[in-house]
């Protein structure tokens, strides 16, 4: 008997120290795949910061018991073994879970190789001219420090769910826009199709802005300044004299319209090439290909430099702005409220049209951006400090932007009273002396290239150094320029990628084919007529394209993979649902103010019309001219090219024609991200049920909210 207990006892003790090792190294092992997964989150450079991350093991590979060999053959073993086997076979369970990887070819995809890189290449994408040239325009214009109030609104309905949204999907999904949609379903991959199309046309024309920001860049070196003055003309009779177009219209103006652009006075009158413009286009899209030809994950110092230096040069003219004369003036009439404006649809509209925009919403770069993240990257706060960060510099560029119009304009106004006086001196009758009025000044502001080719070079004449003001302005321009042109071609160049069109071309002879194909197609901007076909291809071929992409991506998430499933992705990725306020803007609240937003802009498309600016070289001003009819025509055929690939592919998909190849879905570590987080399967609430339409079995439906408990709702089944 006391053999037999001496026995059970040392039994009882081997059991004991077993199961105290399984589950020692079971401990171990669930804090070596914690270490692994948020690794690339502390910056740690010894591993690869993406998909490509070792941290990373897929479902599919043999579980952590097997590969410790403990199960049955473990238990076959005798009692009296020495468990000093099971630590030797742990210690080389990493070196198992690298090679698994290894063997898995489809997980090789490219990977940010730091978290600062993903951040600031997707503020640099958010963050572009429009911020610069356009948002003080637009509050100027709709009412001043009221503005903000449906900017910040349209920010917190539209803008910022759509932004996360695209985060999230993307992802999850790991896959660029067409990837993404087709494997939400397979009749949405015109989506993504839809994105590659409107990205395309957008970077032809975009890519013209950074053409001329190098026209102007180049010569920002000259002394004087070209658009200082005006030049002097050669006349038959071989005298000389000022340049009359220059002198009815100005300097600034003249160089743009004439030396610059050399503008036509109509579309419809080309007239010669432009061989400067073209040989701009050539070298930027040169330079756009060399950026990217190691793959935008790779160009990090790229990256740090297009993200960082707008942001230098603004915090420069901001200290040198609010040094100027009039400069509060400027300011003051920027942010000073004028309340009844915000009850004009109008004022909402533009609100949500620049929150829309200036974000880079629906172009497929976000998307193609956050596939290389790792899984358990927190798209949630990515989404809240890009979002932010690119309102905040669209204030703060106001500030900027009106601190040099009010110096302008009180310069103006100035040199007004003066020559008043001076006529009131001399006896001057009044009706010939001039009306000085600093509002009406600070009112003749511009948007887009006027404000910045014509207004604020303007300005900047009459700075000292005016040499290196220029070249600090332009140069940020393009810096601004080209990081948006990145993210823009990212998202085609992905999607290219996705699709296995050129299965066997390498990423880079692709991008240089895409840059090549945009460089010959975008010499038509080279031409007398070419800055008005850039303002067609603004108007139109973006705006309205974008804002149906979205809608569908909102539908194909909320209402076809599922909002339940895509809140329960969001928190294997993040380990935090996403409250009931997303996921009412996902499925009601942003389908909705998209679908207002493209409803008012037709509306006011049909009862406004359409027009461009023409130079008129006698007056040297510009007027307002209607379109003509092929360019009506090609403008809807620059909408239509890129919208019916969504409902093209889905009739051909179910005519049994597959535009888009079926693959397997991409690689995602949903178990490791289950046991890191410690998540359980999350029980729908009643207001999410009565909410969202989510069924007993966890489905959802396509109907209006439904309202009563969930015992309630049971009853009524039964």
């Amino acid at each position: 008997m006391a053999n037999t207990a001496h026995l059970f006892r040392r039994q009882s003790s081997r059991d004991l120290i077993q199961q105290a090792t399984v589950r020692s190294l079971d401990e171990l092992e669930l804090r070596e795949l914690r270490s692994r997964l948020v690794r690339a989150e502390n910056g740690s450079q010894n591993v690869v910061y993406g998909a490509t991350n070792q941290a990373f093991i897929s479902d599919d590979d043999p579980p952590m018991g097997r590969i410790l060999d403990i199960g049955p053959s473990a238990t076959s073993d005798p009692p009296g073994k020495d468990t000093r086997k099971l630590v030797m076979q742990a210690s080389i369970v990493s070196q198992k879970q690298d090679a698994a990887i290894v063997e898995r070819p489809e997980d090789e995809r490219e990977s940010w190789d730091s978290k600062w890189t993903f951040l600031l290449a997707t503020i640099g994408y958010a963050v572009g001219l429009g911020n610069v040239w356009r948002f003080p325009y637009l509050a100027q214009k709709n009412g001043g420090g009221a503005f903000l109030v449906p900017y910040f609104i349209m920010l917190l309905l539209q803008g910022l769910p759509i932004f996360y949204l695209e985060l999230a999907i993307g992802q999850r999904l790991r896959k660029g826009a067409i990837g993404v949609w087709h494997e939400v379903s397979a009749y949405l991959g015109g989506i993504g199709i839809s994105s590659a199309f409107v990205s395309y046309i957008v970077a032809l024309y975009y890519n013209t802005i950074i053409a001329w920001c190098l026209i102007y860049l180049l010569h920002s070196f000259e002394s004087p300044l070209p658009w200082a003055e005006c030049p002097k003309r050669l006349f038959k009779n071989f005298t000389y004299d000022i340049e009359p177009e220059c002198v009815v219209s100005s300097p600034t103006k003249y160089y743009w319209y004439r030396e610059t652009l050399q503008v036509s006075p109509s579309v419809d009158e080309p007239k010669q090439i432009n061989y400067t413009v073209a040989l701009a286009l050539l070298t930027a899209w040169s330079l756009v290909y060399l950026c990217m030809v190691q793959g935008i994950t790779e160009s990090s110092k790229i990256v740090y430099i297009t993200a960082i230096f707008p942001y230098v040069v603004l915090i420069i003219f901001f200290f040198r702005g609010i040094t100027l004369k009039g400069a509060s003036d400027g300011i003051a009439h920027l942010f000073t409220p004028r309340w009844e404006s915000i009850l004009e649809p109008v004022v909402w509209l533009e609100a949500g049209t620049q929150i829309f925009f200036s974000l880079g919403l629906a172009f497929g770069g976000l998307i193609a951006f956050s596939s290389y993240n790792p899984a358990n990257n927190n798209c949630y706060r990515d989404a809240l400090v890009v979002s932010v960060t690119n309102c905040s510099t669209s204030m703060f560029a106001g500030v900027v932007v009106f601190s040099v119009i009010g110096f302008k304009a009180t310069s103006i106004y100035d040199s007004c009273v003066e020559e008043r006086s001076v006529m009131i001196r001399q006896n001057k009758s009044h009706d010939l002396l001039p009306v000085c009025d600093l509002q009406k000044e600070l009112e003749n502001s511009a948007s887009g290239t006027g404000l910045a080719f014509i207004i604020f070079t303007e300005a900047i004449n009459q700075f000292p150094a005016a040499q290196l003001w220029a070249v600090l302005f332009f140069l940020m321009l393009f810096t601004l320029g080209i990081d948006s042109q990145f993210g823009t071609l990212e998202g085609v160049s992905t999607s290219l990628m996705d699709m296995k069109l050129f299965p066997n071309v390498p990423k880079e002879m692709i991008t240089g084919g895409l840059c090549m194909s945009c460089c010959v197609l975008s010499l038509c901007f080279a031409n007398g007529a070419g800055s008005y076909i850039f303002q067609l291809m603004d108007s139109f071929a973006g705006n309205y394209t974008l804002l149906i992409i979205a809608f569908f991506e909102c539908i194909g998430v909320s209402y076809i993979y599922g909002l339940k499933r895509f809140a329960d992705d969001i928190e294997l990725m993040t380990g935090s649902r996403p409250s009931l306020y997303w996921m009412l803007c996902w499925k009601y609240i942003s389908p909705i103010a998209m679908i207002t937003i493209l409803i008012a802009s037709f509306l006011e498309l049909a009862s406004e019309g359409s027009s461009y600016p023409g130079w008129n070289a006698l007056t040297g001003t510009t007027d307002q001219l209607e379109w003509p009819h092929w360019c009506i025509v090609v403008a809807i055929l620059l909408i239509l090219v890129s919208i019916l690939w969504i409902p093209g592919v889905a009739i051909l998909r179910l005519c049994g024609i597959n535009v888009i190849e079926d693959s397997e879905p991409a690689w995602f570590p949903s178990a490791e991200l289950r046991d890191v987080h410690g998540i359980v399967p999350h029980e729908p609430t009643d207001i999410e049920i009565s909410l969202f339409c989510i069924r007993a079995d966890g489905s959802e439906g396509l109907c209006c909210p439904i309202y009563g408990t969930r015992e309630q709702q049971l009853d009524e089944e039964e």
